[in-house]
């Protein structure tokens, strides 16, 4: 039996905009199209919020304002590409500073082809959104927790 050990650890963003949809990754990494919040993983030395506005730099090519922490992973996940490793998913709400500058897509996958690295972003009205509409065991259970957000907003 392998020994587990060691961390994984990614920050996500929840960004919704004023007609209650949530901001989507498409995106073909590791040689597999996934479907995910916009974020990323820690760097050695680097706090979560950093993280998050680093990523948010990287990935949407905009600033970002930290509303609140949503969701930490409160069990055991194994990380998927790491088999010996736990997998720790942080969650915050998040607004941009400006109106958003990165291209929205209307469709998923919207991208030539299928090589690492390729990403585009689109908005899922949150009534509609489903848990299978996204590729990770965590992220699927935050569909339950934006879908309160939008709740306690009205």
């Amino acid at each position: 039996m392998k020994e587990k050990s060691g961390f994984i650890i990614r920050v996500y963003g929840i960004l919704i905009n004023n007609n209650n949809e949530v901001l989507l990754s498409d995106e073909f990494q590791l040689n597999m199209k996934m479907t995910k919040f916009p974020g990323g993983g820690l760097e050695q030395g680097e706090g979560t919020i950093d993280c998050l506005k680093r990523e948010a730099i990287e990935e949407l090519g905009q600033k970002v304002k930290i509303v609140k922490h949503l969701y930490t992973t409160d069990y055991y996940q194994e990380a998927l590409f790491f088999k010996s490793k736990q997998l720790l998913s942080i969650y915050y709400l998040i607004e941009l500073l400006g109106k958003p500058t990165f291209k929205i897509s209307a469709k998923p996958f919207d991208f030539n082809e299928l090589k690492n690295g390729n990403q585009s972003f689109r908005w899922k009205s949150i009534q509609n959104l489903q848990q299978n509409d996204l590729t990770f065991p965590i992220d699927k259970k935050m569909v339950e927790i934006i879908k309160s957000i939008i709740v306690d907003k009205d």
